[in-house]
């Protein structure tokens, strides 16, 4: 459907960019701090998320050598990271897509990517609390701080990507609900843009031309039958 003028809560298409008003709005803030976090959390653990022991050159994961945990928390950082700088353009062009089927596709991408997220970062939290429990102090001697920080931040963005669920799901519905009042059946006795055709009555019909019989002219006599 075209011309999606004001649908799925964006400004109406075509309209001017205002860079004060676009930071100003919730999914935007939200967004930024939400890669601000991700951020913290892979950084920390690129940085010091890996040591070796004194006896040991190799390089081990700081929670409780478990590599997996250092690589989950990487990876859904960096993707959560890339995420952000993506849909952070889509709301940049989003007022400036005219076609409502492409701004519903756009909000549904957002509102999964940000339902999922919300999930993984629960997920990592979790993970990366249980691992830092079983390890053991001993063992770390740097990069205590940076496990700290990257366990505080995963739980940070369960709920900073929570808000981004909400505001994809508002959006979401704000078009469902704008899709319904256009298309909404007409009421009992509205009149519709096309009346139907008007009752005739037998009375007015008329008959036909060139259908009677014609009259003979004055003074005209048939011939004789033999």
């Amino acid at each position: 459907m075209e011309g999606g003028g004001g649908a799925y809560g964006a400004a109406k298409a075509g309209g001017a960019f205002s860079l004060v008003r676009f930071v100003q709005q919730p999914q935007v803030l939200a967004r930024i701090v939400s890669a601000v976090f991700a951020l913290i959390v892979f950084a920390c653990l690129v940085g010091d998320g890996y040591m070796s022991l004194p006896e040991d050159p190799q390089l081990y994961c700081i929670f409780n050598h478990n590599e997996d945990a250092c690589r989950y928390g990487i990876g859904i950082g960096v993707l959560a990271f890339l995420a952000c700088i993506f849909f952070f353009m889509v709301d940049v062009y989003f007022p400036q897509i005219s076609n409502t089927t492409d701004r519903k596709y756009l909000v549904l991408a957002d509102l999964g990517f940000s339902g999922l997220w919300t999930f993984l970062w629960f997920i990592g939290f979790c993970f990366l609390t249980n691992q830092w429990s079983w390890t053991r102090a001993e063992d770390v001697y740097i990069g205590a701080d940076s496990a700290r920080a990257a366990i505080t931040f995963s739980f940070f963005s369960i709920f900073s990507w929570g808000l981004l669920l909400t505001f994809a799901y508002k959006r979401y519905k704000m078009g469902v609900e704008d899709f319904a009042q256009s298309y909404a059946d007409p009421s009992p006795g509205v009149p519709t843009p096309y009346s139907s055709y008007p009752n005739i009555s037998h009375e007015s019909y008329q008959q036909p031309p060139f259908t009677h019989t014609a009259e003979a002219p004055e003074g005209y006599q048939p011939p004789p039958v033999y």
